[in-house]
């Protein structure tokens, strides 16, 4: 197999893992691709016997490798989207981080996880993207997201009003100091810890969450993702915040804003029994009695 490997930063307690995770591989006889910064932090952790090819750009391994192991969080996979595009390439989440919806492999499991990937264990579990469209380029070839787009006031400034139109269609004008439009996978991020209802996955909808809203009667809706919502931001500060999941740029008023479903999906790796809805159990402890 050819793994490539990408992370953010190690940390020192961390780095036992990291030693671990080469050994794997290589007694898997595993052709090894490491994101070039990652290498600069770990390469005094490994045997000279351990062979590497370094790449710094998603253009290097595409068609090159058989998965990608992110290792982190959430936020670490939502990185990889920048690397794997549009390529298909199956990413798997290595959980070295805190919560881990989408990182759903324990460090305690990289044998097991390896393992399966040789025999072919596993599904792909295929994750909607949305695309943000814009009278200007905002994000340049990586216009699309896994999680969410959301707008946001700058700074400490006053609320600001998004209007918002479905298919054209004059749905709301939200007065709030922002609004989130989010896939399924990203119901259960941001949107969710502002009021955002969870979506299941293959649910083919958007859900919309107003960040604290003026209007306590406005609430989160769900539409179907075979909508374009597009909307035009007002407001007594002249700037604003629009991210895509972890990228942010400053907008102004004249900027135009769409959403749309993005023709091709992002593959993520299950393991053996791993499912959204055990996810859900194990990470929001549904089902368990947690009184004293």
């Amino acid at each position: 197999m050819k793994i490539a490997l990408y992370a953010r930063q190690i940390i020192p307690s961390n780095h036992s893992f990291i030693c671990e995770l080469f050994s794997a591989l290589q007694t898997y006889k595993c052709e090894i691709y490491v994101y070039q910064p990652l290498y600069n932090q770990v390469k005094h952790l490994l045997d000279e016997a351990v062979k590497v090819k370094l790449y710094n750009s998603g253009s290097e391994i595409r068609g090159e490798v058989d998965f990608l192991f992110s290792i982190g969080g959430d936020g670490t996979i939502l990185d990889t989207l920048t690397l794997v595009q549009d390529s298909g390439i199956p990413v798997l989440g290595i959980n070295i981080g805190r919560l881990g919806f989408l990182s759903s492999i324990a460090r305690d499991q990289i044998n097991v996880a390896i393992d399966s990937l040789e025999k072919g264990h596993y599904s792909l579990d295929k994750r909607s993207l949305l695309r943000l469209e814009s009278n200007r380029s905002l994000f340049g070839e990586v216009s699309y997201a896994l999680n969410e787009l959301t707008i946001h006031k700058k700074d400490s400034a006053s609320m600001m009003i998004i209007n918002t139109f479905l298919n054209g269609e004059y749905l709301n004008s939200y007065w709030a100091d922002g609004l989130i439009i989010a896939t399924p996978t990203g119901s259960t991020g941001y949107s969710m810890s502002c009021g955002g209802p969870i979506i299941v996955p293959y649910s083919d909808n958007f859900v919309i969450t107003p960040i604290a809203p003026h209007n306590l009667n406005v609430r989160p809706i769900v539409v179907s993702d075979k909508n374009v919502v597009s909307l035009e931001v007002e407001g007594r500060s002249q700037y604003f915040l629009a991210s895509l999941d972890s990228r942010s740029v400053t907008i102004d008023s004249s900027i135009s804003l769409a959403v749309r479903k993005e023709d091709f999906t992002m593959n993520l790796v299950r393991i053996a029994d791993d499912n959204f809805l055990r996810t859900l159990r194990k990470k929001l402890n549904w089902g368990l009695d947690i009184r004293n």
